[in-house]
């Protein structure tokens, strides 16, 4: 079955809010504003990639994902991060650099060149924002770790990821020093603003905006 570049990216769009939705389902104005489509646009894709299987309608529900449309979204954020992966390690783009090019090498059709880069790459785990790379079974490992904001008391953390992957969100972080794996230690927690003030990797102390905080991801450092 032939699918297009246009469909490829409505199942990325409906596969990535699904997941920040906790398998919830796509309202069809959510995908209009992700893709930046008009609701009449949507409906009418909906309907086609309704009528291959790949996605279901439940009525006040939303749009979920068949089995077959989650391998399909699964095998183009393999690509993509793969791709991320490459363009970061081996070309010397910027984390802030690569999703945009990750965008147009993942609509590539060859299993075989994904599955030798995989290789070629040492088979990563983790894109360089930190999410998780589907093997080529389709597997995606479960990300444990949780926004900065969901931790009320004072501890130090791992930085793993992010949840925003806007290129001025990741310049931000960059001009602030902040990078996968740095260590984040919880001085302060402004009550008012929910600001925290932190030390990364020990070094003088800082404030991070609850919008900064919620759009990290963090472990609590064992």
């Amino acid at each position: 079955m032939e699918i297009s570049l246009t469909e490829e990216n409505y199942i990325k769009a409906i596969f990535s809010l699904n997941q920040i939705n906790h398998k919830a389902g796509v309202s069809t104005n959510a995908l209009s504003e992700n893709l930046n489509n008009k609701a009449g646009s949507v409906t009418d894709m909906l309907k086609r990639l309704a009528e291959k299987k790949i996605i279901h309608y439940e009525k006040y529900k939303g749009v979920f994902l068949t089995s077959k449309g989650e391998r399909i979204a699964l095998d183009i954020v393999r690509k993509h991060r793969l791709w991320e992966v490459f363009l970061m390690e081996k070309l010397n783009f910027k984390w802030d650099e690569v999703h945009d090019i990750a965008e147009q090498l993942e609509h590539i059709k060859s299993d075989e060149l994904v599955d030798r880069l995989d290789v070629f790459l040492g088979k990563p785990k983790f894109d360089p924002h930190g999410d998780p790379i589907p093997d080529a079974t389709g597997h995606l490992n479960n990300v444990k770790a949780k926004p900065l904001t969901n931790y009320k008391t004072k501890n130090i953390f791992v930085f793993v990821g992010v949840t925003e992957h806007s290129k001025s969100f990741l310049q931000h972080l960059t001009s602030i020093g902040l990078k996968i794996g740095d260590t984040i230690k919880v001085e302060e927690i402004n009550e008012f603003d929910n600001s925290f003030k932190v030390k990364i990797n020990k070094n003088s102390s800082q404030f991070f905006s609850d919008k900064v905080s919620s759009n990290i991801l963090v472990e609590i450092k064992k």
